[in-house]
């Protein structure tokens, strides 16, 4: 056994405690933003505890949203790295790069790949996700990929050449990362849907309409009602696709946006309990004595729709992440999950989604997608009302009582008025009528209505 690994066996003292004393040792499987929040949160509480997070990825910690940007040539890579290695070592947390085979919770041990046994007193897996890629032939084959992580994004970009032919094949924000980026990189693009629009379960139909008259703008070809058949290769290599019907597209780079899942595997081995994510409670622990789960892989109490939902947005993993390590310290403190909220660029299009906005399941995936919600795609009780120019749009998700969602395109004028007057879940009773008749004055009804709540509160 490597001294390290054994070293982290033998229960050592931590400094200053009385009569040597054992600290607790807690162990974090994933360091993404989930596990790497979790770990600075034990710190802040308790500052003797060893921390050690196991991942198998060499690059440690890094921005998974920024890849998009990173396709695009718009920020170097560097940049993504948010978190250096001395900021870990100021922190005291240990980084061990090794795969977990095995969780064991009754003997509070997990054990790595080669047979190295770590004990734990408490327990974190922070797993993520693993994007879905379809069950084809050749699906192994050089120029077919996905956008999982920096290192997906590093084959992409050395595989990507101006002038050559590329599909992107899914929906939601991840595949419109890869078409832009692919697009930006010079490649002409094939974009294959498999329904007649593009996110058809958040967006609407004249939203769909703008984002992909901007991608033929930037030389994307659309097919809708598209779906790939078979890979089609040449000496090892991708060499294009035939779609379902027979037409075949050249290709030198096929890429997959179809969707994600957690990561149960270990979870399932341990007999967690699971739905499709790794259930917790509101504490996030799940159903074994001193385990926890945070990020993609849990699938959290949401109060406002009275279920377990699967998120794959950045913040909620890393408040999750957060609350979880503060728990693990001896803090209790409850997850409360806020409304669901995201910026993004939709074809070069600033886009703010918040709370419930979508139209149901979205046959273009297998899963949620990287960046996406399940709160979106709920069918809200509400009526929609819209004002637009040009390509500066918001529509609002109008309650009883309450606004339930919304999304902002283009200018992001009304984005901090509709997230607090949604997240707070404020009475809009006395506006309610004057919005949903609005039209060209909804941002003048809202931003006024806004207004004078934030000065009743602050009187």
């Amino acid at each position: 056994m490597p001294a390290r690994c054994a070293a982290f066996r033998t229960r050592q003292p931590a400094p200053g405690t009385e009569r040597g004393a054992p600290m607790t040792r807690h162990l974090i499987i994933g360091t993404g933003v989930a596990g790497v929040s979790a770990a600075f949160a034990i710190r802040s509480v308790d500052p003797v505890a060893e921390i050690v997070l196991i991942g198998n990825e060499p690059d440690k910690f890094y921005s998974r949203p920024g890849l998009a940007y990173m396709l695009t040539k718009e920020i170097p890579e560097k940049m993504l790295f948010s978190i250096q290695a001395r900021e870990f070592a100021a922190q005291r947390l240990s980084l061990v790069n090794g795969v977990v085979e095995r969780v064991d919770p009754q003997g509070r041990s997990i054990f790595l790949r080669g047979g190295q046994r770590l004990d734990y007193d408490r327990l974190l897996f922070a797993t993520g996700a693993t994007a879905v890629m379809p069950d084809l032939p050749d699906i192994d084959l050089k120029g077919v990929v996905k956008l999982d992580n920096i290192s997906d994004a590093r084959r992409i970009i050395k595989l990507a050449r101006a002038g050559k032919p590329a599909v992107v094949v899914g929906g939601g924000i991840t595949a419109l990362e890869l078409v832009e980026g692919l697009a930006r990189r010079g490649m002409n693009v094939h974009y294959l849907l498999r329904k007649d629009r593009y996110w058809g379960n958040v967006l609407d139909e004249s939203e769909s309409r703008i984002i992909e008259s901007r991608l033929r703008h930037e030389g994307v070809t659309l097919h809708f009602h598209s779906d790939v058949e078979a890979l089609l290769a040449k000496r090892g290599a991708v060499s294009g696709v035939r779609l379902v019907g027979g037409q075949v597209l050249p290709a030198r780079l096929v890429a997959f946006a179809i969707g994600i899942r957690p990561r149960l595997s270990l979870a399932r081995s341990a007999r967690l309990e699971i739905d499709r994510g790794i259930l917790v409670d509101e504490f996030l622990r799940t159903s074994a004595p001193d385990v926890y789960a945070a990020g993609d892989a849990a699938q959290a109490y949401d109060p406002n729709s009275g279920r377990h939902v699967l998120d794959s947005l950045w913040n909620p993993a890393r408040e999750q992440g957060h609350t979880a390590g503060l728990n693990m310290a001896g803090q209790p403190t409850a997850y409360v999950r806020k409304t669901a909220f995201n910026v993004t660029r939709l074809a070069g299009l600033t886009t703010t989604i918040i709370g419930t906005v979508g139209g149901g399941r979205d046959d273009d995936l297998v899963g949620i997608a990287r960046g996406d919600s399940e709160v979106w795609r709920d069918l809200p009780h509400a009526i929609a009302c819209q004002t637009h120019v040009d390509v500066n749009r918001v529509r609002l998700m109008v309650g009883e009582r309450t606004l339930v969602g919304a999304i902002v395109m283009g200018d992001q004028t009304l984005s901090q008025p509709l997230q607090e007057l949604i997240t707070e879940q404020v009475d809009i009773t006395r506006v309610r009528t004057a919005l949903v008749g609005a039209n060209g004055t909804l941002s003048g009804v809202l931003v006024d209505f806004w207004k004078d709540w934030r000065q009743s509160r602050a009187n």
